[in-house]
């Protein structure tokens, strides 16, 4: 018999018998971005870690807040007119049909009762703006609390309060751009806190409104609020998240997992899967807030008027600390020097806030250069395991509380049927005597959890049984802790620095030892042992 040898198939044969989608797949997997092939980007995302804890879900809340911001705001600047013009209302509002309103509160109008979806489109900006800040404090608080704005995320936490003062000047912006009663007292305060500032107050106030109140304060905020506070906002957000991919995520202490390797989840799919899931949560949770709940209904407030001002006017929670301020100064706080009335009731505020952000902007490095801790950490601190920054954090929080309780002491009073000179006199002993409660107890709920953690890693649990020894005496059986366990717990230890002859503390993890395989830049292996 012959043997027929199979022919060789040709290389264009073959090409063409792949799929369409096959040869589409390779193509975009062979190009090039940024000097990387796609495949070879992937391939990374797919094996890169990141840890799988509740704390890190509020930098997507935050991100899934600017996004929607972003979007409305994008369809809101289609039919809003950024004029204090006045015009005539001929809108669907017919109690309002004939005056004489700004052209801001006239496009407002029209966008909330005219325009199809308006409503839920504004609502959704204004829960989302609403909703932004409370997740940059959660964020705030958990860094803080854990420690992970140490070296090498110290500019992470400077970002991170950036971007909270620039959802803060955002807020504050577009709080005002209706030009409805509500925001003109509250531009009305603004104007009197401007102009109680000595030497430059008059010049300050005159640039901002462009002129007597109200000016042309629309026209002014309008650019600095789509503009100057969102893309700003934008940016620090993006930026940091490109510092922290370059760094690499933080973790707690555990089993397996050192400074030099990251325990976790895969980012994809897993990771991604997650964050995108709650991405889609926050966003439809606010759309259907904004369908369901009204905010901001400027048609009861009515268009805003120099000469009068809203009853009972209350700002956005997340500036009510500043008005908290302002109302705990004690009345007739003026002196006059150099020719000139200061006005401490403005000054003193403006300077505590101004000290109280500057603190927390700079508390990472006060807490390395009082420690003498220079070394880089990616394992997170329990806050039980820093009774000092604990109790430290505990007190800036009853502090800001006590600020911001202020700002509604006058609904405080109504409420519980009390005086307002009652309400503003405990606030303001509060205000000092609570942060120092705060830090006490705190230190000491830290150091007596400490204590029982340190009894656990020598003794283990209380089992309930008892049982007697060969010389009679009666014992309790306890049951010792397992290497997960204890690898949790990881009290800290105390090293000197010899920098600074300043004692430290660094956790004691089990298997806290470097391996050399390789991992994202500046950190070690990725493992999912011991997750």
């Amino acid at each position: 018999m012959r043997s027929i040898a199979n022919p060789v198939r040709p290389k264009a044969d073959d090409e063409r018998s792949r799929s369409v989608t096959d040869r589409l797949a390779e193509r975009i997997g062979n190009t090039r971005l940024f000097g990387h092939r796609v495949v070879d980007a992937w391939d990374r995302l797919r094996q890169r870690r990141v840890p799988s804890h509740w704390t890190n879900l509020f930098g997507v809340v935050t991100v899934a807040c600017v996004a929607v911001i972003v979007i409305t705001g994008i369809w809101l600047m289609v039919f809003y007119v950024p004029s204090s013009q006045p015009t005539t209302y001929t809108g669907s509002y017919e109690p309002l049909h004939g005056a004489t309103v700004s052209k801001a509160y006239a496009s407002t109008m029209l966008i909330t009762l005219d325009v199809p979806g308006g409503r839920l489109i504004r609502q959704a900006h204004h829960w989302a703006a609403l909703l932004l800040p409370a997740a940059i404090v959660l964020q705030l608080v958990t860094t803080f609390f854990t420690g992970a704005f140490r070296r090498p995320r110290r500019g992470m936490w400077l970002l991170l309060v950036l971007v909270f003062f620039a959802a803060l000047g955002g807020g504050w912006s577009g709080y005002a751009l209706p030009d409805d009663m509500l925001s003109g007292t509250g531009l009305r305060i603004v104007e009197g806190i401007v102009l109680g500032i000595p030497v430059v107050g008059t010049w300050m106030a005159s640039l901002l409104f462009g002129g007597s109140f109200p000016g042309r304060i629309i026209e002014n905020l309008y650019p600095l609020h789509i503009v100057v506070f969102t893309g700003a906002l934008i940016v620090l957000v993006v930026y940091r998240a490109v510092l922290a991919w370059r760094h690499g995520p933080p973790q707690f202490p555990g089993r397996g997992r050192t400074e030099q390797n990251i325990v976790g989840i895969p980012l994809l799919p897993t990771a991604a899967v997650r964050g995108g899931g709650l991405f889609l949560l926050v966003t439809a949770l606010l759309v259907l807030i904004s369908a369901t709940v009204v905010v901001s209904p400027v048609w009861l407030y009515g268009p805003g008027d120099p000469g009068n001002a809203g009853a009972g006017s209350q700002p956005d929670w997340y500036t009510g600390f500043l008005d908290g301020a302002l109302r705990l100064v004690p009345p007739g706080w003026e002196i006059v020097w150099l020719g000139r009335t200061w006005t401490l009731a403005i000054l003193a505020p403006l300077a505590v806030i101004g000290l109280f952000f500057a603190v927390v902007a700079a508390y990472p490095f006060l807490e390395e250069w009082v420690t003498g801790d220079r070394r880089e950490h990616h394992l997170l601190d329990r806050p039980r395991a820093a009774a000092t920054r604990t109790g430290i954090g505990v007190a800036g929080l009853i502090f800001a509380g006590m600020l911001w309780a202020a700002g509604g002491a006058d609904v405080i009073a109504t409420a519980f049927s009390l005086s307002i000179e009652g309400v503003i006199g405990t606030l303001q002993a509060a205000l000092v005597i609570g942060p120092l409660i705060g830090y006490t107890v705190a230190q000491r709920v830290c150091l007596g959890l400490q204590r029982k953690d340190r009894d656990l890693l020598d003794h283990g649990f209380e089992t309930g049984r008892i049982v007697r020894s060969p010389g009679g005496e009666y014992v309790e059986v306890h049951q010792p802790l397992d290497e997960t366990q204890r690898a949790r717990l990881a009290l800290p230890e105390p090293t000197r620095r010899r920098a600074r002859g300043i004692a430290t503390t660094r956790p004691a993890v089990a298997g806290d030892t470097p391996r050399a395989v390789a991992g994202p830049p500046g950190r070690g292996p990725q493992s999912e042992r011991g997750s």
